[in-house]
C-alpha cells in the first residue's frame, strides 16, 4: 500500500467528483506526491506538522497502472509518484487524523 495525506476537505470534494486532482504542491509540481509504509511517518512530520484536518488516505498501487512511478527524492530514496488523478476507487481506507495529536504521531499509530 501507499500513503497520500491531506487536508480533509480535500478529500470530501475529491470523493463528490470520483477523483482527487491534488493539492496545490501536486498540481505545482506535476504529480501526486505519495509515500511507502516506511517513509509516511517522516512525510507528516516535515510537511504537516502543526496541520489539523488531515486525512490519511491508504492507496492500493495495483489499482493506478502505469502512471504510478517510483522515483527519487527525500535523500535519493524512492518515493511514488502519480502523473494523473487519483480514483477514488483505489483508496482502500480514508482515516481522518485526530486534532489533539501532532500528524507524525496520529499516522503512525494508524499504520500496520
Amino acid at each position: 500500500m501507499i500513503y497520500k495525506l491531506l487536508p480533509s476537505t480535500e478529500w470530501d470534494a475529491a470523493r463528490e467528483r470520483g477523483r482527487f486532482t491534488g493539492s496545490a504542491v501536486d498540481r505545482e509540481d506535476g504529480y501526486l506526491h505519495f509515500s511507502a509504509a516506511d517513509q509516511v511517518v517522516e512525510t507528516a512530520r516535515r510537511h504537516f506538522g502543526g496541520a489539523t484536518g488531515l486525512t490519511l488516505l491508504t492507496v492500493d498501487p495495483a489499482r493506478l497502472g502505469a502512471a504510478l512511478r517510483w522515483e527519487a527524492s527525500r535523500g535519493g530514496a524512492l518515493f511514488p509518484h502519480l502523473y494523473g488523478d487519483l480514483p477514488v476507487d483505489a483508496v482502500v481506507a480514508a482515516e481522518d487524523l485526530p486534532v489533539d495529536r501532532p500528524a507524525a504521531d496520529a499516522v503512525a499509530a494508524l499504520l500496520p
